[in-house]
């Protein structure tokens, strides 16, 4: 299996209700690191995964949806506890949906498996991955 990945960041605050949390209850920042790694079995016509420059200017436009936005006051989140492992997911959807809509070109559509990590710091990250 081939693999590209491209990476991004956002910076995003939030809360999380439930006493596991512990002084997550309370708004809080963080900056995730986000890869995404595109895969397929066989490479393209041009030899590539995919177009790293579609793969990181469409990575780019769905993060700029969340940087710089309290999720807590998203509609799309209400009473969703934003944690690194469930944003992974929104991640992962939104690019899964650009690819489908063709945002990464004809080569886009080859692709067979997405994963999504967010890197909350050096030492934990979590990510989702599925087929496409």
């Amino acid at each position: 299996m081939y693999s590209l990945t491209v990476r991004d960041h956002i910076m995003i605050a939030h809360s999380f209700q439930g006493a596991i949390f512990g002084p997550a209850q309370r708004l809080h920042g963080a900056t995730y690191v986000v890869d995404v790694c595109f895969q397929r079995a066989e490479l393209d016509a041009d030899g590539l995964v995919v177009d790293i420059g579609l793969a990181s200017e469409t990575l780019k436009t769905l993060l700029a949806d969340l940087n710089f936005r309290n999720l807590d006051d998203e509609l799309a989140f209400r009473g969703q506890n934003t944690t690194t492992e469930f944003m992974a997911r929104v991640v992962f959807d939104r690019m899964a949906g650009a690819i489908r809509s063709g945002r990464l070109g004809a080569g886009g559509q080859g692709l067979q498996r997405l994963k999504v990590t967010l890197h909350e710091s050096h030492i934990a990250w979590a990510s989702y991955e599925g087929a496409l």
